[in-house]
């Protein structure tokens, strides 16, 4: 029975809660495999328009539940570790990378202890809310380990290096305002999970096609070359542009200055 991670799917919005709100929702296998399943239920799922992720209890994620894998038998640590030994993306990069492959923006509502595995999933989500008194950690190198659940690929779209590395060297604990300072979270705010929602009806609103396109371009084209980026901008327009979501979205936008013209004139 799965229990670690709850969804719920209201409308257009897919909720995504970690479940684990006793061990401040650190990552055991159980939640990695739910996790992971849900990303993929929702990629399939062509009814939403937006994801949000949040933790229940008192924190985000406070990372990976070492403590859960080491109290294991000999067989629990082999099948803990194998997977750092296959030639492709395993399934503790899956849990933060699956986020990306998804058509629809997602959104990560952080409160309490964002740590590790934790931070790692939150930045596989496009759009970070923070609470203020948040806190955020590459707490890998405290373990004597190193981020690898796609931490590197994620970082280095959002940190300059020499920041990533301090980060990442120091295991250092910093607040919601820092990490707002340097990139890592979006927005800081009281209300993290409803403002998730209200950005999350906002792009509701918007054509599902674009979105997907756009998220797409941007993830394609935020490391490549000049040439390469400005090739994924002809080929997601051309892709994008005539169809019938296009064509909704000029009506509603036509509509929508008219009733403000009609309103100003009144």
């Amino acid at each position: 029975m799965w229990n670690c991670v709850e969804m719920n799917i209201d409308g257009t919005i897919a909720t995504i809660r970690l479940n684990r709100p006793d061990k401040q929702n650190s990552v055991n296998a159980q939640l990695l495999l739910e996790l992971t399943a849900y990303g993929k239920k929702l990629k399939s799922n062509k009814d939403i328009r937006a994801v949000i992720i949040v933790g229940n209890g008192e924190s985000f994620c406070s990372g990976m539940d070492l403590k859960e894998i080491l109290a294991g038998g000999v067989m629990s640590k082999v099948m803990a570790f194998l997977p750092l030994w296959k030639p492709f993306m395993n399934r503790y990069q899956k849990m933060s990378m699956i986020w990306r492959s998804l058509s629809v923006p997602v959104i990560a509502a952080i409160h309490g202890n964002c740590f590790g595995a934790g931070l790692q999933i939150a930045l596989g989500a496009d759009i970070r809310f923070a609470e203020p008194n948040a806190q955020l950690s590459i707490m890998e190198s405290q373990w004597g380990l190193v981020p690898d659940m796609g931490g590197t690929v994620l970082l280095r779209e959002l940190l300059a290096k020499d920041v990533a590395m301090e980060l990442t060297l120091s295991g250092r604990i910093i607040d919601a305002r820092k990490a707002l300072q340097l990139g890592l979270v979006t927005h800081i705010t009281n209300d993290p999970l409803g403002d998730s929602r209200a950005l999350a009806l906002e792009f509701s609103e918007r054509s599902p096609d674009a979105l997907a396109a756009a998220k797409k371009l941007l993830i394609g084209a935020w490391s490549n070359s000049e040439r390469s980026a400005l090739a994924l901008e002809r080929l997601w327009q051309r892709r994008v542009i005539g169809k019938e979501n296009q064509t909704i979205s000029v009506r509603r936008r036509l509509q929508r200055s008219q009733e403000k013209y009609l309103k100003r004139t009144w």
